[in-house]
């Protein structure tokens, strides 16, 4: 496999390490700043050379703000491969009208450092990878990016683009707002003052504070509509605690604090299931998108597809899929499968 990283900061780098040496693949890699392709050469990221010629796929680890140029311009620099991408955000690129070879996605993973020195090829173990296919999406490029995902250790789930964002401003970028306010807070409290008040609890909850600003700065803006509404709906809770607080309604906060643990403990309870797989075979016709329609559908039932595999049948006019579930999904997965090949 011949594989293409643009940009070799933490997450390009260690996507280029982990292809190297999980996959055995042929790595390439391109970033704006030459000395740290000559880093990343030396740590024996990528090769030498900038990939010209065929390649199989590309992966765009650019910052959020500059991704729609950067993955414009590896379309047009390899016509032969699928494109994809490690952004955090994707309703606008899924809007951008790239085309059936570009699919987007997002490692849920990282680290409180950055930089080409920092990365490490099991930077993906166990975690959670996300796929944004959509209509256009060709089975076989979906598989393709499938695969390399799987074979870097993590965990790849389909999703659509908008909902992606929509979680990611709930569960990411959320928190990272309220951490910057949580600081900001405590520092106008204590003041000039140098008490040693700082608890686990506040540390806990501001780990992420003023991480990476210009990174992001973007971030926030590019998921603006998805997170302005996450905080309308943080600012609408924080006045309720506030009222009961303020008129000394124990029982309320009782039972406020009761429902956090409850959620706490759901959330807690939702992590990607394990255990042995059941595989599922399935003839489905030779029709647009009909493998992306299948990923989204068990992503969206929270169901991860472990492996898949594609064979076209003689005819051209079907081909035969295989999927490979956990145990406990696969009745529901098949029940999914067969209502998306039927629409």
């Amino acid at each position: 496999m011949r594989v293409v990283v643009v940009g070799l900061g933490l997450i390009g780098g260690s996507v280029a390490l982990a292809a190297r040496e999980r996959l055995g693949a042929e790595v390439h890699g391109t970033d704006p700043d030459p000395e740290t392709v000559t880093r990343a050469t030396a740590r024996g990221a990528i090769g030498a050379g900038d990939g010209a010629g065929d390649v199989d796929l590309v992966v765009v680890a650019a910052p959020v703000g500059q991704l729609h140029e950067a993955i414009d311009a590896a379309l047009r620099t390899w016509p032969q491969a699928v494109v994809t991408d490690v952004g955090s955000t994707k309703g606008a690129l899924a809007g951008a009208g790239f085309g059936p070879r570009y699919i987007g996605g997002h490692p849920l993973a990282g680290a409180a450092v950055a930089g080409i020195e920092h990365a490490r090829a099991d930077l993906f173990e166990g975690a959670t990878w996300y796929l944004t296919p959509n209509s256009e999406t060709e089975g076989v490029l979906l598989e393709r990016v499938h695969r390399f995902v799987t074979g870097l250790g993590a965990t790849p789930i389909s999703i659509e683009a908008d909902e992606h964002d929509r979680l990611m401003a709930a569960f990411s970028h959320l928190p990272h707002v309220l951490a910057n306010v949580l600081v900001s807070q405590g520092a106008g409290a204590l003041g000039a003052e140098t008490r040693p008040v700082v608890g686990p609890s506040f540390r806990d909850a501001t780990r992420v504070a003023g991480a990476n600003p210009s990174l992001w700065g973007d971030i926030y803006a590019a998921n603006g509509a998805a997170l302005a509404k996450q905080i309308d709906g943080a600012i609408a809770a924080l006045e309720q605690v506030r009222d009961w607080v303020r008129g000394g309604d124990t029982a309320a906060l009782r039972a406020w604090q009761q429902a956090a643990a409850d959620a706490g403990g759901r959330l807690a309870d939702q992590g990607v299931a394990g255990g042995p797989t059941h595989e599922i075979r399935v003839i489905v016709p030779n029709r647009p998108g009909v493998i992306a329609e299948i990923a989204l559908a068990l992503g969206r039932a929270g169901i991860s597809i472990q492996d898949m595999s594609l064979r076209p049948e003689s005819d051209n006019r079907s081909g035969e899929i295989a999927l490979w579930v956990t145990e406990q999904h696969a009745e529901q997965a098949r029940a999914l499968i067969d209502a998306a090949v039927a629409s």
